[in-house]
């Protein structure tokens, strides 16, 4: 019912049962130290779950940057408040009811697509929320290569939101924390 870049998800017998980024950028490695990769059912629950938490901590990245080189939103609430601080504000404020019935639909919708896929209801490729397939290339092999960046870059972005939350907490500078 899963597929990525044209590989069935059943046991197919490559790595990660074949799926863009099972290689690595320096050849076949095949580095999986917990040992998901084994769990063949399970691989596409993986992948989304990479896919979303690469997504959301691109976005979640440039806004902590944005946000402490001066960028707010209007309002007398979201000024002179640090990133750190800014849950607490916003919780204070009584603001965030919005914000989290928002991520709350989305989760729900991302959750049933999920369990639909799974059990074979609907054909999608892990990640995909039928939103912008048409920004891809047609080729296929250039396609592969965009899903690829977005993987690699949403990796980088997973690892550069923890680094700047935790220097940001531990100094208690704002970026770019010099």
């Amino acid at each position: 019912a899963y597929e990525d870049s044209g590989i069935s998800l059943l046991d197919n017998g490559k790595f990660a049962q074949g799926l863009v980024g099972s290689d690595g950028a320096w050849g076949p490695y095949e580095f999986d130290p917990v040992g998901f990769s084994k769990y063949t059912e399970l691989v596409p629950f993986f992948r989304e779950a990479e896919l979303k938490h690469g997504r959301v901590c691109m976005l979640a990245t440039v806004g902590w940057m944005a946000t402490d080189l001066g960028a707010r939103f209007p309002g007398d609430a979201f000024q002179g408040v640090s990133t750190v601080d800014a849950h607490n504000r916003m919780v204070e404020a009584g603001i965030m009811g919005p914000f989290l019935a928002t991520i709350a639909a989305y989760e729900v919708y991302g959750g049933w697509l999920c369990l639909e896929g799974f059990e074979g209801k609907i054909n999608r490729e892990a990640g995909d929320f039928f939103l912008g397939k048409n920004f891809l290339p047609k080729d296929e092999a250039q396609a592969a290569t965009m899903r690829l960046k977005e993987l690699e870059n949403g990796r980088l972005a997973m690892l550069a939101f923890s680094g700047i939350c935790t220097q940001s907490v531990l100094t208690g500078e704002m970026w770019p924390f010099f």
